[in-house]
C-alpha cells in the first residue's frame, strides 16, 4: 500500500503520531555531512579532539542530528506540506555518536485552518530517542499542509502557546565534557566565549552555491520524502514553478559558513526560533551573517558559557552591511532566507 502521507483535516491535537524506521547513524552518514557543507569545527571533525573534552569520539554534528529527527516525521506530519514555517522551543538533550540508532515521535499541538481552505498550519512537538530511548532532541514546529479539498471539514482551531526563546537555565551541558585538555591552538579559531560582546555583529565572508543534486542528496540522507524538495515534474504546476530547497540544507549551509567568526562554538544547544523568509532555490548562492544577543554563563561550569545568536542567511547577496530588517513596517531585506535564533555552547578562554 502506499503511503500518501496525512492532510490537513487529518489532525487533531493531542493526537500521538509514531514514526518509522529508526535510523542507525553511522561515521559514513557524518562524512557525507561534511562533504555537503564542509562543516570545521573540531569537536566534530575530530576523534582525537573529541577525546581531549571527555568524549568517547566525535559527536554527530548537532543539526545532522536534527535533520535525521526531522525527516523521521516527514511522512506523517509533512509529506503533504507546502511549506514548513518555523522553529521553537528546541534543545538538544544528549549526544549522539556513531552507532546510535534514532527514532521519533510526534505530538500534534494544535492546528488552523488557512482563510482560502485549501491548507491549514499544523503545530507538532516532536522527540528524537537513541536505541535506549533517552531523548537526544525535542523541538517544535509548525507547517503549512494542504487539504484534500477546500470542502473537507477542518480540524478544531487550536493555536499552541510556544515559548519565545529557551532559557539559558534549560539548556543541557553534557557532564562529561572536560576542558582541561584540549589544544587552544588547534581549533581553526582564537575567539572564545570572553571574547564575544552582546551586540556585536559579524559577516561570515564565505558563500557556497546551491546545487540540485546536493540539495536532494542531503535531503535523501535524512529520510525526508518531501515532494516540494524531489519531484520537478509536479513541481513545475507548484507555487514557484520548480522545486524548493529543504530549509534545514539552508541551516546547515549558514551554520558551516558561521565557523569563520564563530568557530568555537562547536555545539549548538538550543534553537529559540527560526524563520524560513523566502523559499531558495538551486543556484542560489548563500552567504551569512551572525549577531550575539546575549550570553550567559553555563550553570554549574566556569569553564563554559552560552552565546545566544541570531544567524541570517540570504541568496545572492554578500552580508558585508549585514541585511536584515528594514522600513516602517521591519520587512526583511529581499535577499533574507533564513532568520535563526540559537544558543552555541563555547569555551572560555
Amino acid at each position: 500500500m502506499t503511503g500518501g502521507g496525512n492532510y490537513f483535516e487529518d489532525f487533531r491535537a493531542g493526537q500521538s503520531l509514531n514514526h518509522a524506521p529508526a535510523r542507525t547513524v553511522s561515521v559514513g552518514d557524518a562524512a557525507l555531512y561534511t562533504a555537503l557543507y564542509g562543516g570545521r569545527f573540531a569537536a566534530q571533525s575530530s576523534d582525537e579532539f573529541a577525546r581531549s573534552l571527555g568524549l568517547p569520539s566525535a559527536p554527530i554534528d548537532d543539526l545532522l542530528v536534527f535533520h535525521l529527527v526531522f525527516g523521521k516525521t516527514v511522512p506523517e506530519v509533512s509529506l503533504n506540506a507546502i511549506a514548513n514555517l518555523g522553529y521553537a522551543e528546541c534543545r538538544f538533550l544528549k549526544p549522539v555518536f556513531a552507532g546510535d540508532t534514532l527514532g521519533a515521535r510526534s505530538e500534534v499541538l494544535g492546528t488552523r485552518e488557512n482563510s482560502n481552505r485549501e491548507s491549514g498550519i499544523v503545530y507538532v512537538r516532536s522527540t528524537g530517542f537513541n536505541q535506549r530511548n533517552e531523548p537526544v532532541l525535542s523541538y517544535a514546529r509548525w507547517v503549512m499542509v494542504r487539504k484534500r479539498a477546500a470542502s473537507a471539514e477542518a480540524p478544531p482551531a487550536q493555536t499552541p502557546k510556544l515559548a519565545a526563546a529557551v532559557e539559558a537555565h534549560d539548556l543541557v551541558t553534557d557532564g562529561e565534557l572536560q576542558l582541561r585538555a584540549f589544544d587552544r591552538h588547534g581549533t581553526g579559531s582564537a575567539a572564545f566565549f570572553n571574547d564575544y560582546s552582546v551586540g556585536q555583529r559579524l559577516d561570515h565572508g564565505d558563500a557556497m552555491t546551491v546545487e540540485d543534486a546536493e540539495h536532494m542528496m542531503a535531503t535523501r540522507l535524512y529520510h525526508n520524502t518531501a515532494r516540494v524538495h524531489f519531484n520537478a515534474h509536479s513541481e513545475k504546476q507548484g507555487r514557484f514553478g520548480r522545486r524548493i530547497v529543504y530549509g534545514g540544507h539552508v541551516i546547515s549551509i549558514a551554520r558551516a559558513l558561521s565557523f569563520n567568526g564563530l568557530g568555537n562554538a562547536w555545539f549548538v544547544r538550543g534553537i529559540n526560533a527560526g524563520r524560513h523568509v523566502a523559499p531558495c532555490f538551486a543556484g542560489d548562492t548563500v552567504y551569512a551573517w551572525s549577531e550575539v544577543l546575549d550570553k550567559v554563563d553555563a550553570r554549574g561550569r566556569d569553564d563554559l558559557g552560552y552565546l545566544r545568536v541570531r544567524t541570517v542567511a540570504t541568496k545572492d547577496r554578500a552580508c558585508w552591511d549585514f541585511p536584515y530588517k528594514s522600513g516602517s513596517d521591519a520587512a526583511y531585506d529581499p535577499s533574507v532566507i533564513l532568520d535563526l535564533d540559537y544558543w552555541v555552547l563555547m569555551p572560555k578562554a
